[in-house]
């Protein structure tokens, strides 16, 4: 009665998959499916479509990078439409390019109950997403399109818009990582309000910029349950913020999601931001490498209290500096629903972690504290730590890169002890010697259990 094989991440290679095909059309209750990287290339994709059809309840398979090609695919297409139960289909990083993604358009209209299509990672470019386009205007269940990482541009991008609102059930976009640049974001702008039910839109990596977000913008409002929306990395800068930031506030009440991370913001764009945030049902907040400073910290801070329900905010590589965390400190306590913040990378030093070290036994919810490569010293090390105690939700505290020694391991030792709830300690690259890690490990050990993992290397 096995309903769940995954044998994902071994050397399975073509021979193997033959023989596994022999079993396969035996297992009447297999509902689950993982292949992953196996190396099982064409050949072994050939002789599971032999079987494929035999396993009648079969609702995920994963294939995912193990260099099928098109061959490959078109293998397994001649039989896909049999797989009646198939919801889920994952044929990501396989290299099967634009003439895989058109054989695999000309049956995705048979495989009526598909909901998720990964086809990450595979070299298809503008030719492959028009002919794929064709094919996704029929799958009417599909609720879940990952193209991430592909070549696509703006062109792909224009013939996918074309199919984009036939898809009523799409819930989850993602075309990370496509260059698909302004004009690229224009065609998609055009067709999301028709996709009623989207709620994540992962645009990460495509060279947006402000034109771009702001064809974004304009349709943002319709997009009534948009939960999540990533647009990391396209250099949206102060412009593409101010365009944002005028739909943001009023139009998303659904948004939970949100990562604007290295879009070179600066202090400005942090503030034209900063005041539609308050009072958003913002959970996720990422504006990690967006070089705000003190001054965009500190518009961030005049807000924070507002957004009630905040969870996990990322402000890492900003910056910010002693300055920057102290605005922060005088709110965060606050913070009440804050389970998670990033802090790293920001030259806060001895006096930043002593402002933060103020604050942090107010934050009552935090759980994961993450303050590498700030510069600390022994000395920040030790003022941080000499509060831990206070985090009684505390679990996983990451030092990495903080040139802590082997004075700041002994305060470490001797401190953080008496915070019981820690599970992870990260004091990696940090100068400590064997003696220094001896001492460190010998303390929490013996005061905090099995259960505690710790990180020196």
């Amino acid at each position: 009665a096995l309903a769940h094989l995954n044998l994902s991440c071994n050397v399975i290679c073509a021979q193997g998959a033959a023989r596994l095909a022999g079993l396969l059309g035996e297992c009447k209750a297999l509902a689950h499916f993982d292949l992953s990287t196996n190396q099982i290339g064409a050949e072994g994709a050939g002789v599971l479509a032999g079987v494929l059809p035999e396993c009648k309840v079969l609702a995920h398979f994963d294939l995912s990078n193990n260099d099928i090609g098109a061959m490959g695919v078109g293998l397994l297409a001649g039989v896909l439409g049999q797989c009646q139960a198939l919801a889920h289909l994952d044929l990501g990083g396989n290299r099967i390019g634009d003439q895989g993604a058109e054989v695999l358009a000309g049956v995705l209209r048979e495989c009526t109950v598909l909901t998720h299509l990964d086809l990450s990672c595979n070299g298809i470019s503008a030719e492959g997403a028009g002919g794929l386009a064709g094919g996704l205007g029929e799958c009417q269940a599909l609720a879940h399109l990952n193209l991430g990482d592909n070549a696509i541009g703006a062109v792909g991008a224009g013939r996918l818009a074309r199919v984009l609102g036939e898809c009523r059930a799409l819930a989850h976009l993602d075309l990370s990582d496509n260059e698909v640049g302004a004009e690229g974001a224009r065609t998609l702008a055009a067709v999301l309000g028709d996709c009623r039910v989207l709620a994540h839109l992962n645009l990460i990596n495509n060279d947006l910029g402000p034109e771009g977000v702001g064809w974004l913008a304009k349709v943002l409002g319709d997009c009534k349950m948009l939960a999540q929306l990533q647009l990391g990395g396209n250099m949206i800068l102060d412009h593409g913020a101010r365009r944002l930031a005028r739909v943001l506030g009023p139009c998303n009440r659904a948004l939970t999601h949100l990562d604007l991370s290295y879009n070179m913001l600066g202090p400005k764009g942090m503030g034209r931001l900063a005041r539609v945030l308050g009072g958003s049902p913002l959970v996720h907040l990422d504006f990690c490498g967006n070089e705000i400073g003190a001054e965009g910290a500190g518009k961030l801070a005049e807000v924070l209290v507002d957004c009630e329900v905040l969870a996990h905010l990322d402000l890492s590589d900003n910056e910010i500096g002693a300055e920057g965390v102290g605005l922060l400190a005088g709110v965060l306590g606050q913070c009440t629903a804050l389970t998670y913040l990033d802090l790293s990378s920001n030259r806060i030093g001895p006096e930043g972690a002593g402002r933060l070290a103020e604050v942090l036994g107010e934050c009552t919810a935090l759980a994961h504290l993450h303050v590498s490569s700030n510069r600390l010293g022994a000395e920040g090390a030790g003022r941080l730590a000499g509060v831990l105690g206070e985090c009684k939700a505390l679990t996983c505290l990451v030092l990495h890169r903080n040139h802590i020694g082997e004075e700041g391991a002994e305060r470490l030792g001797t401190l953080l002890g008496r915070c019981r709830s820690l599970t992870r300690l990260d004091v990696s690259s940090n100068d400590i010697s064997g003696d220094g890690a001896s001492r460190l490990a010998r303390v929490l050990a013996g005061l905090l259990g099995e259960q505690f993992r710790m990180v020196t290397q």
